[in-house]
């Protein structure tokens, strides 16, 4: 077990951010880099559509919903000729009635700064309005003309009939309804942008989730098996499935939507500083509090997601090691210790996991509390100015709107930064895997045979898994082309590295295995592979038809060829009998057939390379005497003209064999045939003794 490896490779991938990673990523990203270009210009329409709403309500109502007069008294010449030039102030008796909707932003401000500003009025022009209604107002004596221009008094305007009142301002509800259909489109558009951003967001982040599983994918089949002995099969699904879905969350929810939380608040900013940059430069003092939160909070939760990590690694590690040797468990009647043993682990994970719960529970309302004082200083200010008429209702309301905008994004930056953190992790972690080099890569050569005649020889091979640890010690042995051979040897003795090294699935420490008087390292892996056909013990058989399992690679293989192959090894004996015959669907691992069935498919899937060496891992398990003797018949058929290898668990199987070698602690101890083993009364007959006897006794 590597406990203590995985829990420091768990510690090591914490950081936050990562820019060699990033550039990684990219690399991914980048056949799309066009759709991400179009996301990121419609996530800029999307986001002038938001900001453009509070800024049509305070058009709506500074311009057509409050009084848009002023009553001045003004008696600086410059001003009333600057005011004059706008046509926009009119002269009364006792002062000046200004139209700040005639009136540019800069005049506007100097006038609030000296206060100048009065009594609120009502313009109305006679044109658009009905005589009768004017007639009548006109005996009420509430308005003040001026050419063809009527002013009300605001403070009198309740005197007035609903009636007369949406006649005199029907410009103004023209106005107000001609602002919500604008309303009611850019909301139309926002929608439809959002919704193909979205859409192009979600395929671009699947379909760099698909690239990056296939590049896993086919990663993992290039690596020599000696990878997957050091790691477990959980991990890596999870570098497949899970990692590289935390990526696409990070991609789709975190990256692009980067851009548009720079929009928002680089908007928000210049819009607030543009209607009044007093108020907004009193909702900026925020900001430094907001700078130290964040940086307070990053430190924490980076703290508290490593420890929740390395929790989570420990129940991996454990739960595996318990499922996978629940056997050895419920023998030695474990079950109390190991949960005992779990709970510890389980409560650490809990422990950690609150410990980051309780940082973003503090975050998140803090951001609040923030956002509700910067909501109190545009009030108290921005209130007090609307008072003083230095500030018009509008620029108010679309203030407060604004503020609320512009803390959106920072609520949700803890969500997003735990995001970010796991895809850094899930990042360092997936490119981990794709670094890793096939050991034996280097070593390949590119070297095909015309023909093989299946000569095979061991010479002085020494082979270790680690460091020194010598499995197999000073092997020398040759098999001439269509000869027979068979290994013998207790358990741990050494019999299966040998296959392994014949089919180069590891590199051999010292000496040379040949094939024909060749390399092995001189030859192309899979046409080495090609040409040893083997057997193995446990056959493992894919979810799919029988047919894809004889098949495998070799899909155009046709119905006929199959019938013949299966045929001639035994296995249409039950095939026939099975619903569908070779279309029938095999189950995982082949559980719904017998040991002795899928000893007979994994000899015709043997046979359909027709290779010239064959290797057979004899299984161990008992099965019925019918199927023992197809089995021995398709065995007996297979041999004929191949060189042939037979890893022997049954010493019966073997007694025709004229070469045997007898391997003890990775040395070849004996060799020659059976009989002449038995005579020599050593290794190999204490093996037949032990054997026999076991037999014997079971048959009792």
């Amino acid at each position: 077990m590597h406990h203590g490896g995985y829990y420091h490779e768990e510690e090591e991938l914490s950081k936050p951010y990562d820019v060699r990673l990033m550039k990684r990523l990219l690399v991914f990203v980048m056949p799309y880099k066009g759709l991400v270009i179009i996301c990121i210009f419609l996530l800029f329409f999307i986001t002038g559509f938001n900001l453009s709403l509070p800024y049509i309500t305070k058009i709506a109502i500074d311009r057509y919903i409050t009084p848009p007069g002023r009553f001045m008294d003004v008696k600086d010449e410059d001003v009333l000729d600057r005011l004059k030039s706008m046509d926009a102030i009119f002269p009364l008796k006792d002062g000046y009635i200004l139209d700040l909707r005639r009136v540019d932003k800069d005049t506007r401000y100097e006038l609030e700064k000296q206060h100048l500003f009065q009594e609120k009025y009502f313009i109305f022009d006679s044109k658009i309005i009905d005589k009768s209604i004017l007639e009548s107002l006109n005996k009420k004596n509430i308005l003040i003309q001026y050419n063809t221009l009527y002013f009300l008094d605001a403070k009198k305007a309740g005197k007035l009939s609903l009636q007369e009142m949406l006649t005199l301002r029907k410009k103004d509800i023209v106005g107000i309804n001609y602002l919500a259909i604008i309303f009611g489109i850019i909301l139309i558009l926002t929608f439809i942008f959002n919704y193909v951003q979205v859409y192009i967001l979600q395929y671009t982040g699947q379909k760099v989730m698909f690239d990056m599983r296939m590049k896993i994918f086919s990663h993992l089949q290039q690596l020599n098996v000696s990878f997957f002995d050091k790691n477990p099969v959980g991990r890596l699904v999870t570098r497949v499935t899970n990692d590289v879905a935390v990526i696409n969350e990070m991609f789709t929810n975190v990256i692009v939507f980067l851009f548009s939380d720079i929009f928002i608040l680089t908007g928000v900013v210049i819009i607030m500083f543009y209607l009044n940059w007093q108020l907004a430069s009193a909702t900026m003092l925020v900001t430094p509090i907001i700078i130290v939160v964040t940086i307070i909070f990053r430190n924490r939760v980076r703290k508290a997601f490593r420890w929740v990590r390395l929790t989570v690694a420990k129940i991996n590690v454990y739960l595996q090691e318990n499922i996978s040797g629940m056997r050895v468990v419920q023998l030695f009647t474990r079950e109390k210790e190991n949960m005992r043993r779990f709970r510890k682990i389980n409560r650490e994970n809990f422990d950690a996991n609150m410990s980051q719960l309780i940082v973003f529970a503090i975050f998140r309302p803090l951001i609040e509390i923030i956002g509700a004082l910067a909501v109190a200083l545009i009030v108290w200010y921005g209130g007090g100015r609307v008072i003083e008429q230095t500030l018009t209702l509008g620029a108010f309301v679309a203030f407060l709107s604004y503020v609320e905008r512009f803390f959106q994004p920072i609520r949700d930056l803890s969500e997003k930064y735990n995001i970010l953190q796991a895809a850094m992790a899930a990042s360092e972690r997936v490119f981990l895997l794709l670094d890793k080099k096939d050991e034996l890569e280097d070593t390949s050569g590119k070297r095909e045979l015309k023909e093989v005649k299946g000569s095979i020889n061991f010479d002085r091979v020494w082979f270790a898994y680690s460091d020194d640890n010598y499995v197999l010690k000073n092997i020398t042995f040759s098999v001439e082309p269509g000869e027979s051979m068979a290994i013998v040897g207790a358990t741990g003795a050494g019999k299966t590295s040998l296959i392994n090294l014949l089919l180069r699935f590891y590199e051999v420490e010292k000496g040379k295995i040949s094939l024909d008087n060749v390399d092995i390292r001189d030859l192309d892996r899979d046409f080495l592979r090609k040409n040893i056909g083997v057997v193995l013990q446990d056959v493992f058989l894919f979810s799919g038809s029988i047919k894809r399992n004889i098949a495998l690679s070799k899909e155009d293989m046709n119905e006929g060829e199959l019938e013949m192959i299966a045929r001639y090894v035994n296995a249409d004996r039950f095939i026939n009998k099975i619903p569908d015959g070779f279309d029938a669907e095999v189950k995982e691992r082949g559980v719904s057939l017998s040991q002795g069935e899928k000893q007979l498919l994994a000899f015709a899937r043997a046979l359909a390379y027709n290779p010239s060496v064959l290797i057979l891992d004899e299984a161990t398990s008992s099965v019925d005497t019918e199927t023992e003797s197809l089995i021995q018949d398709a065995l007996a058929k297979l041999m004929k003209g191949r060189t042939f290898i037979v890893i022997a668990h049954r010493l019966s199987t073997i007694e025709r064999i004229k070469n045997i070698i007898v391997l003890q602690k990775g040395r070849i101890v004996e060799r020659g045939t059976h009989k002449e083993l038995l005579e020599k009364r050593g290794y190999y007959y204490d093996l037949y003794r032990v054997q026999f006897k076991n037999t014997d006794t079971q048959r009792k």
